[in-house]
């Protein structure tokens, strides 16, 4: 009890640092600073650092990878069509990861005969419509559009996670269906918005937490694919400067999410991460103005 009172305090400790950081970045920090680190060992290893903990959040909560990193990434200087690419490399990678570790914990069952792994394939495939609009979007878009729409998504994402209360209703086919659609769209035109979405609406649609979790996470890898190789075909260049530390770090932190998600109250995570994403979605709109 008092182990889990301590690692309480250290993340809520952590998260206010970070605010204060990002704050001070949003309000003084260059646009190309990462232009002008590129290539060193220090924005590798911050990239790194900054996926690591971002996953970690993710394959726990089953929300907050891309929702954290592209405002952040943003905030770096990374334009748009550099960040959600990237972004979709690592999750696809990190995603399926996590969803087969989650399986193996024993967190969810994710074998197709079972409801958990039939709701991630059905996941899957109706996100298909929503990820080929958000990319065909997203490359055909202005830079400032899209910014004011990913900070505009992410704060409403916040307040929704606040919002959303654990235990659900009846479990309905159609409500999913409706979650990945939209959740999809807000992945390939962002590179975040799906987790929030789709772990919050299983829960409310009658799907337990920690089945949420592992589902989200397999799912989204599949989500993944279909915006990668769509952007592919829209010839949009890879940054893999920046997908690699990106995937390297999100692979680091998975192990010790699975094992958080037997230890740490879901309660403690969710807020955290709806304050943090709420946060994230205000400076991200701060810049777009500024």
């Amino acid at each position: 009890m008092k182990r889990h009172l301590l690692l309480h305090r250290a993340w809520v400790l952590f998260l206010l640092a970070v605010g204060v950081l990002l704050l001070v970045l949003s309000l003084t920090g260059d646009a190309s600073a990462a232009e002008r680190y590129q290539g060193t060992a220090g924005l590798f290893l911050s990239l790194l650092a900054m996926a690591f903990f971002a996953e970690y959040v993710d394959s726990s909560l089953g929300m907050g990878y891309g929702t954290t990193l592209t405002p952040l990434l943003m905030l770096l200087g990374f334009p748009p069509l550099k960040i959600v690419p990237a972004i979709l490399v690592s999750e696809f990678v990190t995603g399926l990861l996590a969803g087969i570790s989650h399986h193996k914990a024993g967190n969810v069952n994710l074998k197709p005969a079972t409801r958990a792994g039939r709701t991630a394939l059905i996941l899957a495939c109706c996100s298909l419509v929503g990820t080929v609009a958000a990319v065909v979007l997203a490359v055909a878009l202005p830079k400032t559009v899209v910014s004011l729409y990913i900070g505009l998504m992410i704060f409403g994402i916040g307040l929704y996670i606040l919002l959303t209360r654990s235990g659900g209703s009846t479990f309905s086919w159609r409500k999913i269906i409706g979650l990945g659609s939209v959740a999809a769209f807000n992945k390939g035109i962002s590179g975040g918005g799906y987790g929030p979405l789709v772990t919050g609406g299983q829960i409310l649609a009658g799907v337990p937490e920690k089945h949420a979790v592992g589902i989200t996470s397999m799912a989204e890898s599949l989500v993944c694919v279909t915006g990668l190789v769509l952007y592919l075909i829209l010839d949009t260049e890879i940054a893999w400067g920046l997908a690699l530390p990106l995937t390297l770090g999100a692979v680091l932190s998975v192990p010790a999410a699975v094992y958080t998600v037997k230890v740490l109250p879901e309660n403690v995570l969710r807020r955290s991460i709806g304050f943090a994403t709420l946060y994230l979605g205000a400076l991200t709109l701060l810049r777009v103005v500024l």
